[in-house]
């Protein structure tokens, strides 16, 4: 019987493995050319691996615990990697978008149960920045992932990627 998982959240990384063989003898190439399948991951993409590694990191410190409100300005598969991790953890989370962003990615990321805030597309990201800082300062024990500026983000790469 294969392994039954109890969290979405061990399903992430060690994504498999495959070797371009056949791309390797269309172009005569001595070497072994590898794709990491990274849409095995369970929200789709290599941002999920980030997105356990921040929160993983600031469970960690003492930083996150079950009344935490994650906050974090984003445009793309972090914020939906952060919702599915924050879900199957039992935290809150509020995502902080351009208005620009497609009606897919808002749906996505509300179907793992993120409250989506919406600021003004032509600031980009730096309105969503902005609007994350200031729902931190408002909302008591709150967290900024900071994908940008996480320490945990490319160390999570350096380790399993």
């Amino acid at each position: 019987m294969k392994k039954v998982y109890k969290s979405l959240t061990e399903l992430i990384g060690n994504t498999p493995l495959l070797e371009l063989s056949n791309y390797n003898k269309k172009h005569n190439l001595k070497a072994t050319i590898l794709a990491k399948l990274e849409y095995f991951n369970p929200a789709g993409s290599v941002k999920d691996r980030i997105a356990k590694a921040m929160i993983d990191d600031a469970e960690a410190k003492g930083i996150l615990n079950k009344e935490s409100v994650i906050i974090e300005p984003t445009s793309g598969n972090t914020g939906v990697g952060l919702a599915s991790v924050a879900s199957a953890r039992g935290y809150k989370i509020k995502l902080v978008m351009p208005e620009t962003m497609s009606i897919e990615r808002r749906s996505l990321m509300k179907a793992y149960g993120a409250e989506i805030i919406l600021t003004e597309g032509a600031k980009g990201m730096k309105g969503s920045i902005a609007k994350a800082e200031e729902l931190a300062q408002e909302i008591p024990n709150s967290f900024i992932p900071g994908q940008f500026k996480n320490q945990a983000n490319p160390a999570i790469h350096k380790a399993t990627t």
